[in-house]
């Protein structure tokens, strides 16, 4: 079942369920959840990607720019360019709870696709997901904007606790990484 917006204020008030939510989030959410916002933009760089059984490296990453609540900035989009993009908010995500998340459509319709995951049971920190410029067109986007939507389901039975390396919302590995 997807948790409405009163469940989620109460549980962002009680568990701190999301850290920096917006005004607009925190007053008058829309839909079914919360839109989270864009607040970091990096680009893959270099060296080596590698999924293993047991083990798993990803590449090296540049981060070309971060939000700064004090002023404002905007990054383009460059067609045919794939970046990885990091929220503002970070989520504390208790054991009875997922979370799944879709695009808001502005970003489809200017083009962008994004590549969404979910967040297990138990896991803490910021959001990455992966961004493509499939359209013809430079994107340009505010750094704060809303860009994509969170929705947050029970999870009937309880979840097992994530215990992955992304735990804390880092961007990359740091080398080949055993995985637990």
């Amino acid at each position: 079942m997807i948790l409405g917006p009163k469940k989620l204020l109460e549980l962002v008030k009680k568990e701190k369920l999301v850290e920096n939510l917006c005004e607009r989030e925190l007053t008058n959410p829309e839909g079914a959840g919360f839109d989270l916002r864009l607040g970091e933009v990096h680009e893959i760089s270099g060296g080596t990607a590698y999924l293993g059984e047991t083990h798993r490296e990803t590449p090296e990453i540049k981060t070309l720019i971060k939000y700064n609540p004090k002023k404002t900035q905007a990054f383009t989009f460059e067609p045919g360019k794939y970046y990885l993009i990091s929220t503002i908010e970070s989520v504390n995500t208790p054991s009875d709870i997922t979370i799944n998340f879709k695009p808001r459509t502005t970003t489809f319709r200017s083009g962008l696709i994004m590549r969404t995951g979910n967040v297990a049971p138990g896991y803490c920190g910021k959001l990455t997901f992966g961004l493509l410029n499939a359209g013809p067109l430079p994107v340009r986007v505010e750094l704060g904007a809303r860009i994509v939507h969170a929705q947050f389901s029970w999870v009937d039975g309880g979840g097992a606790l994530y215990r992955g390396q992304w735990q804390g919302g880092r961007v990359t590995t740091k080398g080949l990484e055993k995985q637990v």
